[in-house]
């Protein structure tokens, strides 16, 4: 099957270093891959996200782990004219498969652009990140199945984006597979003991750790989160919370929860972008992640967590339950039961779970690669059909 497969010619479209977040991981640990495999053309943006709408820093050069020295960053998501050159240039190139990462419609006229100069000759598969944008507005559905209407295939990661392709693509042809682990960040590979030197220097030796990390949205959860903490630490005593993330503009509303459950002196804020070369040793440090998020499709969260044998705590929503087993990787929790949650983390504790946890998450290991989700690609291209996997 290799082989046969060297010669076939992909060019992947998404956001790469020096842009920010999990998607721009995500699009060069797939070029990594599957550029063991095929003869892959990286295409980026020149410009992302207008200003005017997305005021932060979308990029970040303090750290190039995730570098694709040859990326072309060409697309100007704004610029009609942009975008059609660039796709015209891709068809030249009579690519074997175009794969495009989607997760917001703000994309939807960039690639109806792109998808109508390509043609019907070319094949398109989307990778859906989120197939809907966590926070919906009214045309989402509208500019959503404007665009993947037109894709031959897709890549999906949980059995809730599965749903929600089909609910504006019935006959669509996916592949699925678990999101992979995010493994790249084990950059300095440092120890527990020296992550909490860094992060909590005055802290105690035997404190228990859990980690909240990434964008503070709403539906995320963490609300939820902070009120169980009381629980937590009248059970367990020596429990602390690292938040580390940007907030949004209801920041204040946050501290003001924290005061208002009196658990300011067993919570860290770290309010901001945490740069790559420092995800380790927030991960590093914890002892398990927490993710209360009241909707999702799936987390990347989940994925860095795995990447540095931690286990999980998710509400049992979207694709969270395909990829943390109750009991083995981590704890399903019912979203908004605050209760349930703090049960669940003074359970990990006292029940002494840390290495069979662990253990099972090397286990699964071969389930979240990146291999395993190239070869789903190799099935594809090489004409084959898996019947659980591709309609």
């Amino acid at each position: 099957m290799m082989d046969m497969l060297k010669d076939k010619k992909i060019v992947l479209v998404g956001p790469v270093y020096p842009y920010k977040g999990g998607i721009a991981h995500y699009t060069s640990l797939m070029y990594r891959t599957l550029s063991q495999r095929y003869d892959v053309e990286l295409i980026s943006y020149k410009m992302q996200y207008p200003k005017l709408l997305f005021k932060r820093e979308q990029k970040d050069y303090q750290n190039d782990v995730f570098q694709v020295s040859d990326a072309q960053f060409a697309i100007n998501t704004a610029n009609p004219l942009n975008i059609a050159g660039v796709a015209f240039g891709i068809k030249k190139k009579r690519p074997d498969l175009v794969i495009i990462q989607w997760w917001h419609p703000y994309f939807a006229p960039c690639y109806y652009i792109m998808e109508a100069v390509l043609g019907r000759n070319v094949k398109k598969m989307f990778v859906c990140h989120n197939v809907f944008p966590h926070e919906r507005f009214p045309a989402d559905r509208i500019l959503t199945k404007a665009v993947l209407g037109r894709a031959d295939y897709f890549l999906l990661h949980s059995q809730s984006d599965i749903g929600e392709l089909l609910s504006v693509c019935p006959q669509a042809k996916y592949i699925q597979n678990p999101h992979p682990t995010y493994n790249a960040f084990r950059i300095r590979n440092i120890t527990k003991k020296q992550a909490r030197a860094e992060l909590l220097p005055s802290a105690c030796g035997d404190e228990k750790i859990l980690l909240f990390f990434g964008f503070v949205r709403e539906y995320k959860g963490l609300r939820h989160l902070i009120a169980a903490m009381p629980g937590v630490r009248r059970k367990l005593g020596n429990a602390r919370l690292i938040i580390a993330g940007t907030f949004g503009r209801d920041r204040d509303e946050y501290l003001h929860l924290i005061d208002e459950k009196r658990v300011g002196d067993c919570i860290s804020v770290v309010d901001g972008y945490i740069p790559d070369h420092d995800v380790e040793k927030y991960f590093a440090a914890c002892d398990i992640v927490v993710l209360p998020y009241e909707s999702a499709t799936q987390s990347g969260i989940v994925q860095i967590a795995y990447g540095f044998g931690k286990p999980v705590i998710a509400t049992n929503v979207g694709g969270l339950p395909d990829v943390v087993a109750d009991g083995q990787t981590g704890y399903i929790v019912e979203r908004g039961n605050e209760k349930q949650l703090a049960d669940a983390i003074v359970r990990y504790y006292q029940d002494n779970m840390e290495e069979t946890f662990e253990a099972n998450i090397r286990k699964e290991a071969e389930r979240f690669s990146w291999d395993r989700l190239a070869e789903k690609v190799d099935a594809l291209l090489g004409g084959c059909r898996d019947g659980q996997t591709v309609n």
